[in-house]
């Protein structure tokens, strides 16, 4: 990993108040994508991973039971909280948690994750993905930085400085290795996807 979880943290709390206001047409393709393919039922609890601002957690609200949203930056877990307050949204928590430690004591049926898996490495990757697997969920949907070809740090959503994406194929290959088949593979980008895994 380029930076420590605490960094991270860190540079997201800086840019909490404004984080919303800079999606990309990739970015917001990807996050549509995420919702689209997550389809909880109405009697299921959604689990979503670096949930930001709560982009994917609200949005998938008023299709699941409930929504638990974690995050390891506690300025953007207040932006979340307090768009969910503004919305009404009453089946959503928000809490400190993050890929290798979750902080979930609940069983989870769908677990998503749209762009903060990159910035963790490949070995950090995988472990995370088996710790996910862990918690039971039927489907999980990962929608990220991903590289369908060659690295291009020239395109606007890879900084080699903080971000470490990984192949589709690293991905992929996480996922089986999890107990996951994949079922779908979605090219956003050459360097953005979605990779969406349920329970063999």
């Amino acid at each position: 990993m380029k930076r420590s979880v605490e960094e991270h943290a860190g540079r997201f709390d800086e840019k909490a108040a404004e984080y919303d206001d800079g999606g990309s047409p990739e970015y917001e393709a990807c996050r549509d994508l995420v919702v689209a393919h997550a389809a909880p039922g109405s009697d299921e609890t959604v689990l979503d991973l670096g949930c930001g601002t709560g982009a994917i957690a609200l949005a998938l609200a008023a299709d699941a039971e409930r929504v638990i949203g974690r995050d390891v930056s506690e300025g953007m877990l207040e932006q979340a909280r307090r768009k969910a307050e503004e919305a009404g949204i009453e089946n959503v928590e928000f809490a400190e948690g993050s890929f290798r430690s979750p902080n979930v004591g609940d069983e989870v049926d769908v677990i998503t994750s749209n762009f903060a898996m990159h910035h963790v490495d490949d070995a950090a990757k995988r472990e995370a993905i088996e710790v996910i697997a862990g918690l039971g969920a039927r489907k999980l949907v990962l929608g990220d930085v991903m590289f369908f070809g060659h690295p291009d740090p020239e395109e606007p959503y890879y900084s080699p400085a903080v971000d470490d994406p990984a192949t589709v194929g690293t991905l992929a290959e996480a996922f089986t290795d999890a107990g996951f088949a994949l079922t779908a593979v979605e090219r956003v980008h050459d360097q953005v996807g979605v990779l969406v895994g349920e329970r063999v």
